[in-house]
């Protein structure tokens, strides 16, 4: 465990030094995170923090913005009204969104205190309820099943979530042309059983 503990710690370094923006506010999120009781490892090539192996919370510095995505942030009480939705296609993730290191610290309390709810509720043993919803399939997908069978059974074979995931990948372009493409190209990763997020 103290191995694989400094192994997590030198991915984040090194994700650190490669990283151009948002590097100061990370930084400052990251010395936040780390004096609550959560375990750093780097999970999607993004610093992820877990509470005895469970996923609580993952930094994601995007365009505009650099996010603390809580997994279960749809059962956060969120009283600061903070949290953030993370779209349609999100059930159970809500994140916090930064703009400044100053703005991370003047919110460090407030974030330990989500993080401490969220370890709370991690503990409690509840689970996300996910609406049942049926996939609409390309048509690009549809007569790929029919070309290989072996594709179609380790498609869904994928867990509900990994499915989902390639769907709205596969459907957000616009092209025919491009929605193949991305089949193509994933169709290997898919007959390992591998999500379109996994390492």
């Amino acid at each position: 465990m103290k191995k694989n503990l400094k192994k997590y710690q030198a991915d984040v370094d090194q994700f650190l030094k490669k990283l151009n923006h948002w590097k100061k506010e990370t930084e400052t999120l990251r010395a936040i995170i780390l004096k609550t009781n959560l375990q750093e490892n780097f999970k999607w090539n993004l610093p992820c923090y877990t509470h005895k192996g469970s996923n609580i919370v993952i930094v994601q510095p995007f365009k505009s913005y650099l996010s603390l995505m809580f997994f279960k942030g749809t059962l956060l009480k969120d009283p600061k009204k903070v949290l953030k939705n993370n779209g349609p296609n999100s059930h159970s993730g809500r994140r916090f969104e930064f703009y400044s290191a100053q703005e991370i610290t003047k919110l460090a309390s407030i974030i330990k205190a989500y993080i401490k709810e969220a370890v709370e509720l991690e503990k409690s043993g509840q689970k996300i309820v996910r609406k049942k919803t049926n996939l609409i399939l390309p048509s690009e997908l549809k007569k790929m099943f029919k070309k290989n069978s072996k594709f179609k059974i380790a498609f869904h074979s994928l867990t509900p979530g990994r499915q989902r995931a390639y769907v709205i990948y596969f459907t957000g372009a616009k092209q025919a042309a491009t929605r193949q493409a991305r089949i193509e190209k994933h169709l290997p990763r898919i007959l390992i059983g591998k999500g379109l997020m996994d390492r």
